[in-house]
Formats: C-alpha cells, structure tokens, sequence
C-alpha cells in the first residue's frame, strides 16, 4: 500500500510540531496537500489526515464494523479510564451510548435552563465595574455547575465543590502545550513521586476517583429512581444479563462526562465572548436581537435566534475545540478518495482543515457570522461535533448551554477586551483553547439578571 502524500520530516519532529503548534502543523501540510496527507506522529501506525468534504462523508458513512475507535483513544485513557465509552467499539458501545444519550437531548433540556440562567449570574454576579477577570475561568465555573447538576443532580454541598475543584486542577494541569506533552509522549508518564509532574498528575486524579466513587455509593445505597440525573439512570441500567455497572465502570464515565461536558463547552464560550468584543458589530447586532425578544424570553426563542445562532456556528467553525475527528482505525481493507488503506492505517477527518477550505469558507481566517445565514453546510463540510457513530453525544446540551449563557450574559453586562492584541490558539489536552483565557474588562451593567425573568417553553 502506497500511502497517500506522505510527510518526510522525522518521526520525533513531526510529534514535536504537532503537540507544540499544531495549527502551524497542519497549515503546512495542508498548503502541500490540501485533501489528504500522511503523517507519522505516531511511532506505532500512520495518521491520515482527510480535509475534503468527499473524504469526510465516505469516513462518517462507511459501515462502523470497518474500524475500531476506542483503541484509538488510548491517549485518553489516563484521563477518563479504563471503562469510558470513549475506548469502547462495537456492540458496547453502541449500548453504552443508547443508555448515555437520553439525558443531554430534547425535552431534558427544558430542566437545564434555569440552572444554566442561575449558575451564570451566580458566577457573573460577582464581576464589579471597571474589574478585569479571565473569561475562561468563568466559564469553567459555569459550565462545570451546569454538567455537575445535569451528572449528578448537584448544586451545591461540600462533595459539589470537592469534585469542582479536583476536576478543574486535573484539567489545568494540561492546560499548555508544554504541559500536554504528558499525554503525548510515553517517557514523561513516569510516576516518581508527588513532587513530580505525572506524579502529581496522578494522585488528583486518583483523589477525584475517591470522591466519585462515594458519591456513587452513596446514592447506590439510597437509590431515588425519582430522580432525572444521569447517575441514577446508570445505577438503575442492566445489561441483557440483567448485570448493573459496577462503581469501576460508573467512576469511569461519570469522568468522561465531565470531563468532556464542561471543558470544550467552557472554551467554546471563551471563543466566543473574545469574538463577539473583538467586533462591536457583532456585538452589537446580537445585543439589538436579543433584546427584541423581550422582557419575558423562554428557551426556546434564545435558541432559535438567528444571528445568536451563527455567531456560535462560525466560533466553533474558526477554531473548533476538538481538531480532528475520533480516529477510525482500519480493520480491513478500506477505499476512500480513491486510496486504499491496509488495516491498522489511522483515519482521522481533520475538522480545523476543513473549516478553512477557502472555497467552502471564503477568507477562513476571519470572524464572519454572515456565512450561516448566507447557506446551509452538509455535515461533513462543518463538523465541529464529529460525525457518523462517534458524533459528540452532547451536542444539543453543549448548544444549548453556549446560547443561553452567551444570551444572559450579553443581555446583562456590557464588557471590553483588556486589551488589542489577538488572542492566540494553543493546545490544551487535545484541545484547542485560547491562550491566556481571555483577559476582559467589566464596563457597565445593563439590566437585571436574565434568570429572574420568566423562563418557559421547552426545546
């Protein structure tokens, strides 16, 4: 097999540009290869990288029984563990995404949004004019209330806020490139005491294991089937055998539910509060839409905001959080664009390169909402949730949440950028993420919070 335009660089080099600047990375392959290239980031198999609409659609609708996933994910398992329906495949998957799915779509949502509305002017309520702050900070606090009552049915208590901080200590421990290196490269993950990165690493991760695992026994013990958290549908799922999950396999995904549901929807929001102040035109067209609707708005008529709506869309389209797509790993041989790839070849489908194809995304690099108001993309011309049966499972929750809380806060607080200089993206985990967070300023206060007016409607 003849992998399609193969990058020559060294190995090692190729893993150090990847992990250190990533966009650089595939901006300089992709000036080369616009559709398709071939890395070796990886010591053990190739990567293919796939940035055409035609390559992305023949990956997301190719038979998933053609490539394994959750082995593919094995840079996650640190983080998540060894149960996270991140490194399943196959039939356990497909079940374990059934029982998952439920919670984070449709007439759920209706329950998230006073939670959502109270945990940001909660967090936002503090802010004090002429007072500079970290928006990212924020909105991990934010986006970390609403996972954690949306997981576990929590608001408030010493077990609520034990797992938040432990959580965000974890998560900002890779919050650089340099720090990212843990995940990447093998010979760092060594273990030689608190004092040392992974080390230190290990033992939060570990803590935080403890506090989820009492929690899970607690509530096992004192089961409320009344109840609409995500835990206690797990503790109430059984398997054809009629077998419950035991704490090891709840432990591990209630982690990758948090982990997954507040940390990319926190750095969405980050993006997109940056944006929208780096433009006061966009600002101000969003302000004037939302404010049309009026002094009782529900959820429902946020949502379907249209400016509101593209706003979102063209900050997940210019640096969308997750950069490629979950890796398929071929089983047997597979055909796409013409190439055909033995078994273990990487598939991945490259989301930031396909976001920036100038002739779906005219002038790519710049911040224009109008694009989705303009015309419709098919999935695999914008795909910042992923696609075929690995498609973000929080996708609805996730935009949900980035209208609502850019909504309250928009309507609300009139803030400023702390300064002119473009904010750069870095690399966090295997993110993408603004570099410094986001330094704001607060300016004035416009009216009263948005979670006092009367929120009805559902989605």
């Amino acid at each position: 097999m003849k992998l399609p335009n193969r990058i020559e660089t060294p190995s090692f080099i190729q893993k150090i540009q990847w992990v250190g600047d990533p966009l650089a990375y595939m901006n300089n392959a992709a000036s080369r290869y616009p559709d398709i290239f071939t890395t070796q980031v990886s010591n053990v198999s190739p990567f293919v990288f796939i940035n055409h609409p035609q390559g992305i659609q023949e990956l997301f609708t190719a038979d998933p029984k053609q490539f394994d996933t959750g082995r593919g994910n094995e840079i996650l398992r640190p983080l998540v563990g060894d149960k996270s329906l991140f490194l399943m495949d196959g039939e356990k998957h497909r079940r374990e995404r059934q029982l998952l799915m439920p919670p984070f779509h449709g007439e759920r949502m209706r329950h998230y949004s006073q939670v959502i509305c109270d945990v940001t002017n909660q967090a936002t309520g503090r802010w004090k004019i002429g007072e500079s702050f970290s928006v990212r900070d924020v909105m991990q606090e934010v986006t970390m209330g609403v996972i954690l009552h949306a997981v576990f049915g929590l608001n408030e208590g010493e077990r609520y806020y034990k797992i938040q901080k432990l959580l965000g200590e974890i998560l900002d421990l890779l919050g650089s490139p340099l720090r990212s290196s843990l995940l990447f490269f093998d010979f760092l993950q060594k273990d030689l005491g608190s004092w040392s990165p992974w080390g230190h690493w290990l033992r939060k991760r570990r803590e935080l294991d403890e506090f989820l695992e009492a929690e899970i026994e607690e509530r096992r013990q004192n089961l409320d089937s009344q109840r609409n958290d995500v835990l206690t549908l797990l503790l109430q799922a059984r398997d054809e055998a009629g077998e419950g999950m035991n704490n090891e396999e709840l432990c591990d995904e209630l982690m990758t539910l948090l982990a997954a549901g507040h940390e990319t929807t926190a750095t969405a929001l980050s993006w997109a509060l940056y944006w929208i102040h780096r433009h006061p035109e966009v600002e101000e067209k969003l302000r004037q839409e939302i404010d049309a609707l009026g002094e009782n708005p529900d959820p429902t008529a946020i949502f379907k905001l249209p400016y509101l709506s593209a706003v979102c869309s063209e900050t997940l389209r210019i640096y969308p959080v997750a950069m490629l797509t979950f890796p398929r790993i071929v089983k047997s041989p597979f055909k796409l664009m013409g190439y055909e790839f033995d078994p273990g070849t990487v598939l991945f489908g490259c989301i930031y390169l396909v976001h920036h194809r100038p002739e779906l995304y005219p002038e790519p690099h710049l911040f224009k909402p109008e694009r989705f108001l303009e015309r419709q993309f098919s999935p695999y011309e914008f795909l910042p949730f992923g696609g075929g049966n690995r498609r973000c499972l929080g996708l609805a929750l996730a935009q949900f949440e980035m209208k609502l809380i850019l909504a309250t806060i928009v309507s609300r607080w009139q803030l400023g950028l702390a300064n002119n200089q473009p904010v750069r993206p870095v690399r966090r985990g295997v993110t993408l993420a603004p570099a410094g967070g986001v330094e704001m300023v607060v300016k004035n206060e416009r009216r009263r919070p948005l979670a006092e007016l009367q929120l009805a409607g559902s989605l």
